[in-house]
């Protein structure tokens, strides 16, 4: 591979290779590449010896990429050198490891997925796409020398390859519905994969959770003999720079894993972190006339709902809608439908999209009322004249697709 971009069309081809939920060779990349120091697990060492980073480990079902930001802004506003592990990426592939708010550079992935590819052209399972990133950003922030890491989960927690390393705390946001395909079809099947995150005598801070969810953790904690703190409060003593009510709890919960992960972090550092915080395609406006949410599961769309009324009471939006066949969309719809005026139908450049001929029936069957239209592309959507603000949901990729349209650019596409 001599190129970046033909680094990128290995690594994306590698998803032939599909999702494969397990460990087996998450361990053998971390100690054939030598990331024990980073990890944790290949050294026997505890979570908390000084010569490695301390590691957040973050899974949950929404607000996992919020929180992990609002944890990596306040860590590198306390002078810690912080690592951040996130997915999907919304344009650019880069967007997915960052040290320092710097995404990692082409020159240090085409280095490091060279490397990768050579270690497992033989390997019988083949990496997945998942555990070959995973490998690479690991590898990325022992090359420079993070302080600290905050790892977001790709998919469930208890056999997801970020599931490697040995963390400082584990850190659960709001578990609910999705992934039932993978995770299992009940909210308890789902927070018992969620809950694997926990490790013996690691502490755990959890956002207030369903009942049943709740139990499941506290069981798991006390089977494992983890200390547990629920989030019992939003933050209300300073600004956030992510906008409703939602974030204010996600707020709370990052706060409480700085603190529970005994990072030295003043007060000051912890409000000009959190007033600093951006993440995008969370309630990301573009301009006053055009907000962009990748709500994607009846959870996240409740969220939205609930922060579309606290910051424009009264109003209702119109909607450009793009969904992926895998997700309940028809619980998607329903939950939007309070702050629906009138919904653009778009395709979303995905194998997984939901064509918009069947989004645009099933739209007009349960959207009654409200005028539903079928648009040729986004440009086409963006440009039909309204008056009222537009919201852009329902997929990620439609999200990603909006701001490499914004930016001139193209998205560099994964399935992921």
């Amino acid at each position: 591979m001599k190129s970046f971009q033909e680094a990128l069309t290995w690594l994306y081809g590698v998803q032939l290779f599909g999702v494969k939920l397990g460990l087996d060779s998450m361990e053998r990349l971390v100690a054939e590449m030598g990331l024990g120091t980073v990890t944790g697990v290949s050294l026997g060492a505890p979570a908390d010896t000084a010569d490695r980073p301390k590691i957040i480990h973050v899974a949950g079902t929404n607000g996992k990429g919020s929180t992990c930001a609002m944890i990596a802004s306040i860590c590198r506003q306390a002078g810690f050198r912080t690592g951040l592990y996130t997915s999907p990426h919304l344009v650019c592939f880069r967007e997915r490891i960052q040290v320092d708010g710097e995404l990692i550079s082409e020159a240090g992935a085409l280095d490091g997925l060279r490397r990768i590819r050579c270690l497992v052209a033989d390997w019988n399972p083949h990496p997945t796409f998942f555990e070959i990133v995973t490998a690479l950003a690991l590898d990325w922030f022992q090359q420079k020398g993070v302080q600290v890491i905050v790892l977001e989960t790709g998919l469930g927690g208890r056999l997801d390859a970020t599931n490697i390393v040995a963390p400082t705390v584990a850190v659960l946001t709001s578990i609910g519905m999705d992934h039932v395909q993978v995770l299992g079809g009940s909210l308890r099947d789902i927070a018992t994969e969620k809950a694997g995150i926990i490790k013996p005598n690691i502490p755990v801070v959890s956002a207030p959770q369903e009942p049943d969810v709740l139990e499941i953790i506290q069981s798991v904690c006390e089977k494992k003999r983890a200390i547990l703190r629920v989030v019992s409060n939003p933050l209300s003593e300073c600004a956030v720079g992510l906008p409703g009510a939602i974030q204010r709890w996600n707020a709370a919960l990052a706060q409480s894993a700085v603190e529970v992960a005994q990072l030295a972090v003043s007060l000051e550092a912890q409000r000009a972190g959190l007033a600093k915080v951006t993440w995008p395609g969370r309630f990301q406006k573009l301009g006053e006339r055009l907000i962009l949410d990748g709500a994607h599961n009846e959870a996240a769309a409740r969220v939205l709902v609930a922060t579309w009324e606290e910051l424009y009471p009264g109003e209702k939006a119109t909607v450009l809608f793009g969904a992926l066949s895998d997700k309940d969309v028809r619980a998607v719809l329903l939950t939007l439908s309070p702050i629906i005026a009138e919904l653009m139908v778009v395709p979303v450049f995905s194998p997984r999209a939901l064509a918009p001929g069947d989004l645009l029936r099933m739209s007009q069957e349960l959207l009654l009322g409200v005028p539903c239209r079928a648009c040729a592309s986004l440009s086409d959507a963006l440009n039909q004249p309204t008056e009222r603000r537009r919201l852009a949901t329902g997929s990620l990729y439609l999200i990603g697709e909006i701001l490499a349209l914004q930016d001139g650019t193209r998205p560099e596409w994964s399935s992921q």
